[in-house]
């Protein structure tokens, strides 16, 4: 939904320049983010862990968070796994949303949800026409919306350049358990 009249509907998946910028007078800001909702309750996200900040080109990152219902009505949170790829050979979107998961939590409840992020999710299709995944810097956004990151996973792709083909894993793996109190 545009935020302006006259303004135009826009995607979250823009690059860099089809967003905001000083380089054009059209805000293509939106509304409302991609994902965005409301709640009668109140969510704390907190505890990343990355089981390894460095991968190869072949590997999947590990990561697991908690989130908390710290209101007084249960609600449902929508944890939405955002992928960002800094320094691609080919422009690529500012966010790509690659994986979620829905909580339902109950008023003080807390959960831990891992997930298996394999590097496939990364990949694109490269200056050769071929899909390739690139070693180098990538920023796993966890948000509410494409427009509210809540933690960031930092992780860097290594080895060499891998073409992949039919048989990639394009799906991230969620396992939502409760945490132990105490």
């Amino acid at each position: 939904m545009p935020r302006h009249p006259g303004a135009q509907p826009s995607t979250y998946l823009a690059a860099r320049l089809g967003h905001s910028s000083e380089v054009s007078s059209i805000d293509p800001t939106p509304a409302f983010g991609f994902g965005h909702g409301l709640t009668y309750t109140a969510f704390a996200w907190s505890d990343l862990a990355i089981e390894a900040t460095e991968v190869p080109t072949d590997g999947a990152v590990r990561l697991a968070l908690t989130v908390a219902n710290t209101g007084d009505r249960p609600g449902t949170e929508l944890v939405q796994l955002y992928l960002h790829d800094p320094v691609a050979s080919v422009v690529q979107p500012v966010r790509r949303l690659v994986g979620y998961v829905r909580l339902d939590l109950a008023p003080g409840e807390r959960k831990r949800i891992h997930a298996v992020v394999p590097a496939d999710l990364a990949s694109f299709t490269g200056r050769t026409g071929t899909r390739v995944v690139e070693p180098g810097e990538l920023e796993l956004r966890l948000s509410a919306s494409s427009t509210e990151p809540r933690l960031t996973a930092r992780v860097r792709l290594t080895g060499p350049v891998r073409q992949v083909d039919h048989g990639r894993r394009l799906h991230a793996g969620f396992e939502v358990l409760p945490e132990a109190s105490g």
